[in-house]
């Protein structure tokens, strides 16, 4: 009898220590995000508890575009960006020696669209090919890499400039500015292209258009931007930066097998409306750890295109700017 009451008295004693240990604080990740598709493994490894089943609490920043991303990470007021273009991220680090580097991909095809030219609807009769813009007011999204990519396409069509004339506009006002006939049309990206059909505004010339004229196929990766942790995340937080990776690699995972149910995250996260969340084109996920050999080369001819347009200033090896855990 005795012994059954001491080993109670064990049993609610360590019961006790147990209940008193306090829960294991989490670590904070600060991410930049710019709310577009690209950013839905963000979205999908929070909404999924991916993150928090590894101990990590995302604490958002909205950045709406590549440069306020890149300037960010320049002075460590965010450790990871959702969103990195390419170009800009590795303009950056030549500048600024292990500003970030890349854990993952986005894909950009004539299947995974995502970049496009269109033209405002009262030209679409006489704009049927991107050599059709001579002549025309154009807009891109704001930074280099979208500006001179954009130029550096129709170029590949035989424009040059002084042929038509182009301005840098925020994502944000690209749909107002077609309804508006601000710009005769231009470069734009999802789900911009796509509200703008909806709305009878504008038309697209041609997608995908970084794979098929600048990678030389319509179903090339045009890994036009990325997820990318800073160095000194890394460097400082290793586990907690590997850790963030492995919930980015669940929510990739989650979107390739389940693309439809991860469509539902868009209306709630990013910029896109509840009634075209069905109809927006997704993008190709990957881990670079996942990359082939061929993707590999795929994004080292876009980032020495960016090279050639003088985005990049500087050749570089591409596989220097990418981190596996």
């Amino acid at each position: 009898m005795r012994r059954r009451h001491f080993l109670s008295l064990i049993g609610a004693g360590a019961l006790a220590i147990t209940a008193a240990q306090p829960a294991l604080a989490t670590d904070k990740v600060t991410v930049g995000v710019f709310p577009i598709s690209s950013s839905l493994p963000y979205f999908v490894a929070i909404e999924k508890g991916y993150f928090k089943e590894l101990n990590i609490e995302p604490e958002t920043v909205k950045l709406m575009g590549g440069p306020p991303n890149i300037a960010a990470l320049m002075t460590n007021q965010i450790d990871a960006a959702a969103v990195l273009v390419t170009l800009e991220g590795l303009n950056a680090d030549i500048k600024k020696p292990g500003v970030a580097m890349y854990i993952a991909m986005h894909s950009q095809t004539t299947t995974y669209i995502m970049d496009q030219f269109v033209v405002r609807e009262g030209l679409a009769d006489k704009v049927k090919t991107l050599a059709d813009f001579k002549g025309l007011k154009l807009m891109s999204p704001p930074g280099p890499a979208n500006f001179y990519t954009a130029k550096g396409i129709l170029a590949k069509v035989g424009l040059k400039d002084g042929d038509y004339t182009m301005d840098q506009l925020d994502m944000g006002q690209h749909v107002n500015a077609m309804k508006a006939g601000t710009f005769d049309g231009g470069y734009t990206l999802e789900p911009s292209a796509t509200i703008m059909h909806k709305m009878g505004v504008a038309k697209t010339v041609e997608a995908g258009v970084i794979a098929k004229h600048i990678l030389g196929g319509p179903d090339a990766d045009a890994f036009a931007a990325g997820c990318a942790l800073s160095t000194e995340f890394i460097t400082k937080r290793p586990d907690v930066a590997k850790r963030f990776a492995e919930g980015w690699g669940k929510a990739i995972d989650f979107i390739k097998k389940n693309p439809e149910e991860a469509r539902k995250y868009l209306a709630k996260n990013t910029l896109t409306p509840d009634d075209l969340v069905d109809s927006v084109p997704m993008l190709g996920y990957t881990m670079v750890k996942d990359m082939s050999g061929k993707q590999l080369d795929y994004l080292q001819k876009f980032i020495d295109f960016g090279t050639d347009m003088g985005v990049v200033p500087e050749k570089v090896d591409v596989k220097k700017y990418l981190k596996t855990f």
